[in-house]
């Protein structure tokens, strides 16, 4: 599998999205479209998008009864994304629930990767308020062993855990990882960052990058550095 880069569009709405991808004339990028946008402006945002030519992971981190999933995979499907997600923690059966329900009657599928651990969830506050006493790197691996059991094709993680997910659950297993800065550009908040090429030689499979594109002053400049980075 390719190695590429998902611009993620964190806007409020469709003119600011379509402001945003109208400066790409002579490339497509990759999108993320995440709950904001989606929620905003509904799954015709979707169609919009990829009748322009871009290839979309839908980003909704499903998480359900096995039931509940798989139907609204099934809708999913029919938007004909190239990517979504779910939570590993909605259990094994919810996740060959949702493999069921996104897989068409032909038998094709968009790639379907689960989250392990928001970033957002510290060790202290997984062990606080979720009751899980064992290591979030430890977490972590469980989880990730578990999407593979139920058949999904990798996860969202961190770029500094995507070296040992691979070795976990090996290297056709899919890394999503968001959490990628220019080495020159504003860390923001960010204290453990890693740049497109680190991400590249510890073996991401996909980068998610927001800002540093999107809030860049040439987003398309900034788009096809990361892609000479990451890519190569």
């Amino acid at each position: 599998m390719g190695k590429d880069v998902i611009v993620a569009c964190d806007f409020a709405g469709k003119k600011e999205v379509f402001d945003f991808l109208d400066k790409f004339t002579d490339v497509k990028p990759f999108v993320k479209i995440g709950m904001e946008l989606f929620y905003a402006e509904g799954p015709e945002i979707v169609r919009e998008i990829k009748k322009r030519g871009h290839k979309i992971f839908l980003d909704l981190k499903l998480h359900d009864i096995p039931n509940t999933v798989k139907k609204s995979m099934a809708v999913l499907s029919r938007l004909d994304v190239d990517m979504t997600n779910l939570h590993a923690s909605g259990t094994v059966a919810m996740m060959e629930a949702a493999l069921e329900g996104l897989t068409r009657p032909d038998g094709t599928r968009p790639i379907l990767i689960a989250v392990t651990q928001l970033t957002s969830t510290s060790e202290e506050k997984m062990k606080e308020d979720l009751l899980i006493n064992e290591p979030i790197d430890k977490v972590v691996m469980h989880y990730a062993s578990n999407a593979k059991k139920a058949g999904l094709d990798g996860v969202v993680c961190s770029p500094l855990e995507a070296e040992k997910v691979h070795n976990t659950c090996g290297k056709d297993f899919v890394t999503v990882t968001p959490g990628v800065r220019f080495a020159d550009g504003d860390k923001g908040d960010q204290v453990r960052v890693m740049t497109p090429a680190d991400a590249k030689a510890i073996g991401s499979d996909y980068i998610v990058v927001g800002r540093p594109i999107t809030a860049a002053s040439d987003p398309v400049a900034a788009y096809k550095r990361c892609v000479d980075e990451f890519v190569g």
